[in-house]
Formats: C-alpha cells, sequence, structure tokens
C-alpha cells in the first residue's frame, strides 16, 4: 500500500459556500493525502455537498455528526482515524491557504519538529487587514499562554497547526469547541514536544461572511490556558528532549 505523507483534516459545519473549493484547493497539493471531512452537523446544505466530493475523490472520508458537537469533538473524531505521517488542521473557510502545506511539513521532513505552527503574525505573505479587537485578544492569549508553558509563539490559536500523527494520537483531548488551541499547545508545552513556527498568509473573513468565533470562546480559551497548564492527562508516548 502507498504510504500517506499527509492527513488533512477539515471540520465543517455550514460550510456550503465554501466547502467544494478548499477541498479543490487541498487536492491540488502535490503531496500524497487523505482528506478526512468531519460535518459537525451542517443544516445548510453543506451535507448533500460532501455526498459530491466523496463521489469525486477516492482519498476522501467523511464523518458525520448527527448534530453540532463543537471543533475540538470534530478534530478528535478525524485524529482517531488519520492514517497519514503527519497531520494537519485546516478550516474550510479559505482563511487559511493549502499552498502553505509545504513550508509547514518542511521543520517536520527534516527532524526538527514534533509540531509545526503556521503563524499569521510572522509572516511577509498577503494578509487581509481586519478586526482590531480580534488581534488584541489574540495577543493577549497567546502572551498569557507563553507565560504559563514558557514557550515563545506568536500565533497560540492559529487554525494551522500540523502533527507528528503518532504524537497528536497519543494525547488525551477534552475541549469540544474552540478551546481545543490551548488546550493542545498547553499539553504539548508539557511533554516537551518540539515547536516550530512558520510565517503563513492569511484571508481573514467577516461575521456577514460566516466567521463562527465569538466572544465567549475567548474567555474559554483563558479559562483552558489556566486548566490545562496544570491538569494532570494522559499521554501514550514518549516524546524526546
Amino acid at each position: 500500500m502507498h504510504s500517506i505523507k499527509l492527513s488533512v483534516l477539515i471540520p465543517v459545519y455550514n460550510e456550503q459556500s465554501t466547502i467544494l473549493e478548499i477541498v479543490e484547493r487541498v487536492q491540488r497539493i502535490s503531496i500524497s493525502k487523505e482528506v478526512i471531512i468531519i460535518d459537525d452537523g451542517s443544516t445548510d446544505g453543506t451535507r448533500d455537498l460532501l455526498q459530491v466530493i466523496e463521489q469525486k475523490y477516492p482519498n476522501v472520508i467523511v464523518i458525520r455528526q448527527t448534530r453540532n458537537l463543537g471543533k475540538g469533538k470534530a478534530l478528535r473524531s478525524g485524529f482517531a482515524i488519520a492514517q497519514g505521517e503527519y497531520v494537519i488542521v485546516q478550516d474550510a473557510d479559505l482563511e487559511y491557504d493549502p499552498l502553505d502545506y509545504y513550508k509547514l511539513i518542511d521543520p517536520l521532513e527534516k527532524k526538527q519538529a514534533d509540531v509545526v505552527y503556521g503563524s499569521r503574525l510572522r509572516s511577509t505573505q498577503a494578509h487581509r487587514v481586519l478586526y482590531f479587537w480580534h488581534y488584541i485578544a489574540n495577543k493577549i492569549l497567546t502572551f498569557l499562554c507563553n507565560m504559563l508553558t514558557n514557550l515563545d509563539l506568536t500565533d497560540m490559536e492559529t487554525c494551522f497547526k500540523v502533527f507528528r500523527r503518532h504524537l497528536i494520537q497519543s494525547i488525551e483531548l477534552q475541549e469540544d469547541r474552540f478551546g481545543f488551541e490551548p488546550e493542545i499547545t498547553c499539553k504539548l508545552a508539557r511533554i516537551n514536544a518540539r515547536i516550530y513556527e512558520v510565517g503563513i498568509a492569511y484571508h481573514s473573513r467577516t461575521y456577514r461572511e460566516g466567521k463562527k468565533i465569538k466572544l465567549r470562546d475567548a474567555f474559554r480559551a483563558l479559562w483552558c490556558i489556566l486548566l490545562y497548564s496544570f491538569k494532570p492527562f494522559q499521554v501514550d508516548m514518549k516524546i524526546s528532549e
């Protein structure tokens, strides 16, 4: 069987207007891959489009959740069945460009990293100017996370995170919504995983265009930083120093 280099996880909730395009962009990336789409209880016609995508692309796997359970829950379902050497999280909303996959996996291919974060703030690439208070909230949350983990990340809340599969499958995860970002960051720091950052392009969308993260998610992220910096958790593999 031909080995799979990359598992692309795409959590989806009501992305009828973008799901076809993002899958096509992912498919154009010349890396051996499987694409795992987790439909988080969509009600807008996304599910019908996923049937079309499944028929068109043999490397696509669709997981259908019966109701909206949250991004973190969707990702856990995808992590559990991933087969690639590396696993990357790709939002379905076109904010993140699959062309950045090459630079994201480079530190992994060079055996330098266990995890690579795609930073929207450490970049010379295109970046849509939008939402000052989102920027400030991200800076504050990243700063607090760094303070408790002793990391020097610039963008803890980024969607673009690529993991060695055996690593992400070994870590016990609990957060069902957007708390996944601080939870996994704190847990990676606590097991001394080698984390790298690379700059990425970012094309932010507005709430009118479908952006879903809300103020309550920022407060949950703050709680998660405090909680997972200290709460015991299970890991099923040893990470090299």
